[in-house]
C-alpha cells in the first residue's frame, strides 16, 4: 500500500517536474564551473517554466507518463530519449532564432540559454527521468524477490545452454523468481565472441562440448536448453552431451513463441522426441483458413482419431457455425466432444455416430447438417492389420471415401479434403493401395465437379498418433525392453499432429480442385535412431540397459517411404511447407467400374482382394516388402552404437 501511495500518478508527475528542474540547475552549475553569473541566474529563473513546459510536453507527446514505472525497459528508455531529444531541438531552435534579434535587447538577453547549458540539461534530464523509473523497478523487484523467497526450498544448480536473447530472458526470469528453485551458475554457448562475457550477470563458461568439465567444476545438477527455436540436430547434440555428463536435459516448450520479452519458466520439462526431431513452428495464413471455415458448417470424419480430433481442435479456433463430429467409435466420440465443449463452450458441436461406408446413414446425415466443408480423416491406417484384413481396407478407405465424395458433390459442399498418406505412393501394402484408389477417385471427381473443390493432402507418420511407433517403443522401454525395430535401415517421415493438421487446413484454403498437396516432412528419420533417442530420453543406455532387436520387415512395409510420384511433378506453393502435384486423372467410368469390382470382392478371400487391387493399380507391389528390403528371418540384437 505504501508503494502505491508513493508512486501514484500525481506523485509521479511531481517527481518528473522536480527531476527536470534539478537537471536545469545542475546544467548551469556544470557549464559555469559552479559559479553562475547573476545575469545567467536571472535568465534561468525566467526560462525555467518554459523549459519545464517544453520538456514535460514532449514527454506527454511520446506517452512517457503513461508507462508503468514498475516495468520500464529498453523500449521505454528509447521513448524517453526521443522526448528529451525533441524538447532539446526546440530549445536549440529558440537559441538559434534569438541570434537574429538585435544584440543587447531585453528579449535577446532573457529568452535564450547557452548551447552548452541546453546540451548538458538534455543529458541530465534523460538520465534523471530514466533513472527514477529504473530505481522504482529495482525496488519493486527486490520486494517481490523477498516475498517469493522460500527458505526451505533448495535451489538446483543449473547450467543454461544458449546465451542468446532467449537465454538472457531466461536468466532474467530465474533471477527474479527464487521460488522456481533454480540457481543459474552460467551459460554454455558455441559462439566464440561470447566466451568470457557476462549475460545478465552470468558468465559464459565455455562451449557446449565443455559441459562435462563445467559440470564438475560448478557442481551442476541440471541443464536447461535456452535456445529459441533450436533445430533438431542441435537439441540432439546437446542431449548427447548431457547424457555423457550424466545430466537430464530440460527445455522450455514454445521458447520460440516468446512475446514481449516474457518467458514462462513454469513450463520447463524434459526434452522430448519432438524436440529432437526439431520441427520448426508452422506459420499459417490464418486469414485464408478463416475464409474457408468461419461461420460455416464443418464436418470432420474420423473425429475421434488422432488426426481427426486435432483437426476438430484447430477448426474450433476459427469460429465455424457448427462443427459436426462423425465417428463410429462411441468412446472416442464421447471424449473429443467433451474436450471441445470445455475448450470452446460457445461452439455448436454435433456428435454423430456413423460409419462412413453406411450409405443410408450418411445420406441422412448430409441432408440434416448440410456441411459446407468436409474434412475426411476417417480411415483404416494400420499397415499389418490391413494386410490381414484387406477387405476392411476396401470398405472403409475406398468405398467410404466414394460415399462421402459423392454426397459432397450432390449437396454442393464447398470444399472436400481427403486426408491421405505417403504409403499411397507406389504402394506395397493393401492400406497404401486403398488410399491411392481413394486419391484417384477424389481427383477424378474434381474434374467432373463445378461447385465442390476436391483436394487431397498427403503426409507421412505423425508423432504420438494411435498405433504409431513412438507409444509402442515407450511401452517396451517401460517394461525394460526389448525394443523391437523391423530393420536397421528403415526410415520414416515424421511430423507432429498439430503441425500436420494446421497444414491440412492451410492446403484446404489453397486448392482449386484436383490437387494433391504434399506436406514438407523434413528429412526422413531412421527408426532405430528414433528408438535409441527414446531410450536415452527415458534415462537408459541403449543396448546396455534396454536392448534393441530387429524383428524383420512386416508384410506390406517399405524400407523407405516416398511423398510424391514422379508423374505428379510436385511444385512449391506460396506456403513454404506445402507442395502441390497434379497427376493425370483416371477415366471416370473406368475407375467407377473398378471400385464396383473391389466392393464385390471385399468380402471374399484376401487373395481375391489383392488380385483385384493389382488389376486396378498396376504399380501396387503386392506381397509385402519392396525388393530392396531384406527381411530378417528372426529377431536379432541391434549392434551397439
Amino acid at each position: 500500500m505504501a508503494s502505491r501511495l508513493v508512486f501514484n500518478r500525481g506523485t509521479q508527475v511531481a517527481i518528473d517536474l522536480a527531476v527536470l528542474s534539478v537537471a536545469l540547475m545542475a546544467a548551469l552549475l556544470l557549464r559555469f564551473d559552479g559559479t553562475v553569473p547573476a545575469e545567467m541566474v536571472k535568465r534561468a529563473v525566467v526560462l525555467w517554466p518554459v523549459v519545464l513546459v517544453l520538456q514535460y510536453g514532449a514527454l506527454l507527446a511520446f506517452a512517457v507518463p503513461r508507462f508503468a514505472w514498475r516495468y520500464v525497459g529498453l523500449r521505454e528508455a528509447q521513448r524517453i530519449g526521443l522526448a528529451i531529444g525533441a524538447s532539446t531541438a526546440l530549445l536549440g531552435s529558440m537559441r538559434l532564432m534569438a541570434g537574429a534579434l538585435e544584440p543587447g535587447s531585453a528579449v535577446a538577453k532573457l529568452a535564450v540559454l547557452p548551447y552548452g547549458v541546453i546540451l548538458i540539461d538534455a543529458v541530465l534530464a534523460y538520465l534523471g527521468i530514466a533513472g527514477v523509473r529504473v530505481i522504482r523497478r529495482l525496488l519493486a523487484e527486490r520486494t517481490e524477490t523477498r516475498q517469493l523467497r522460500r527458505p526451505r526450498l533448495r535451489a538446483r544448480r543449473t547450467i543454461l545452454i544458449g546465451a542468446g536473447q532467449a537465454g538472457f530472458l531466461v536468466a532474467k526470469e530465474v533471477g527474479a523468481r527464487p521460488d522456481l528453485g533454480i540457481e543459474a551458475v552460467g551459460f554454455l554457448d558455441d559462439d566464440p565472441l561470447k566466451a568470457g562475457t557476462l549475460v545478465h550477470g552470468l558468465p559464459v563458461l565455455g562451449r557446449i562440448a565443455d559441459l562435462g568439465r563445467i559440470k564438475d567444476q560448478q557442481e551442476v545438477e541440471q541443464a536447461l536448453i535456452t535456445i529459441a527455436n533450436a533445430p533438431g540436430q542441435v537439441i540432439r547434440r546437446i542431449a548427447s552431451e548431457c547424457e555423457t555428463a550424466g545430466l537430464a536435459p530440460k527445455i522450455i516448450p514454445g521458447l520460440y513463441e516468446i512475446v514481449g520479452g516474457e518467458v514462462n519458466l513454469t513450463r520447463i520439462r524434459k526434452v522430448s522426441i519432438e524436440d529432437l526431431l526439431g520441427r520448426a513452428p508452422v506459420q499459417l495464413d490464418e486469414d485464408a483458413i478463416a475464409e474457408v471455415v468461419r461461420d460455416e458448417v464443418v464436418m470432420v470424419t474420423g473425429a475421434g482419431g488422432s488426426i481427426g480430433a486435432e483437426l476438430c481442435r484447430q477448426v474450433a479456433r476459427f469460429g465455424p457455425a457448427r462443427l459436426v463430429l462423425v465417428e463410429r467409435a462411441e468412446n472416442s466420440l464421447f471424449l473429443i466432444e467433451r474436450e471441445l465443449r470445455e475448450r470452446a463452450p460457445e461452439l455448436v458441436i454435433e456428435p454423430r455416430m456413423a460409419d462412413v461406408s453406411d450409405v443410408p446413414r450418411m445420406e441422412r446425415l448430409f441432408d440434416q447438417v448440410r456441411p459446407a466443408v468436409v474434412l475426411h480423416a476417417a480411415a483404416h491406417k494400420h499397415v499389418p492389420m490391413m494386410e490381414r484384413n484387406p477387405g476392411e481396407a476396401i470398405k472403409n478407405n475406398v468405398c467410404g471415401t466414394r460415399v462421402l465424395a459423392d454426397l459432397a458433390r450432390e449437396h454442393g459442399v464447398s470444399v472436400f479434403v481427403l486426408v491421405s498418406t505417403d504409403k499411397a505412393v507406389n504402394p506395397s501394402s493393401v492400406m497404401g493401395a486403398s488410399k491411392r484408389i481413394a486419391e484417384l477417385y477424389v481427383q477424378s471427381l474434381a474434374a467432373r465437379s463445378r461447385k465442390t473443390r476436391f483436394v487431397t493432402v498427403r503426409f507421412g507418420n505423425v508423432l504420438g498418433s494411435n498405433g504409431s511407433v513412438v507409444p509402442i517403443f515407450q511401452e517396451q522401454i517401460a517394461r525394460g525392453g526389448p525394443v523391437t525395430v523391423t530393420h536397421p535401415e528403415m526410415t520414416r517421415y515424421f511430423m507432429t499432429i498439430p503441425e500436420a493438421c494446421q497444414l491440412i487446413l492451410q492446403a484446404a484454403s489453397m486448392g482449386h480442385g484436383g490437387e494433391i498437396f504434399v506436406l514438407d516432412m523434413g528429412q526422413p528419420v531412421r527408426i532405430v535412431d528414433l528408438a535409441r533417442d527414446l531410450i536415452r530420453l527415458s534415462g537408459f543406455v541403449p543396448d546396455r540397459d534396454v536392448p534393441i532387436v530387429f524383428s524383420g520387415v512386416r508384410p506390406g512395409e517399405k524400407l523407405h517411404e516416398e511423398l510424391s510420384r514422379a508423374d505428379e511433378h510436385a511444385d512449391r506453393t506460396r506456403h513454404p511447407k506445402i507442395f502441390v502435384g497434379r497427376g493425370e486423372p483416371r477415366g471416370w467410368s473406368e475407375l467407377a467400374a473398378a471400385i464396383e469390382r473391389l466392393e464385390t470382392v471385399a468380402d471374399m478371400s484376401a487373395e481375391d482382394v489383392r488380385s483385384e487391387l493389382s488389376r486396378v493399380l498396376p504399380d501396387y507391389k503386392r506381397g509385402g516388402p519392396t525388393s530392396d528390403s531384406h527381411q530378417s528371418p528372426t529377431a536379432q540384437p541391434a549392434p551397439v552404437a
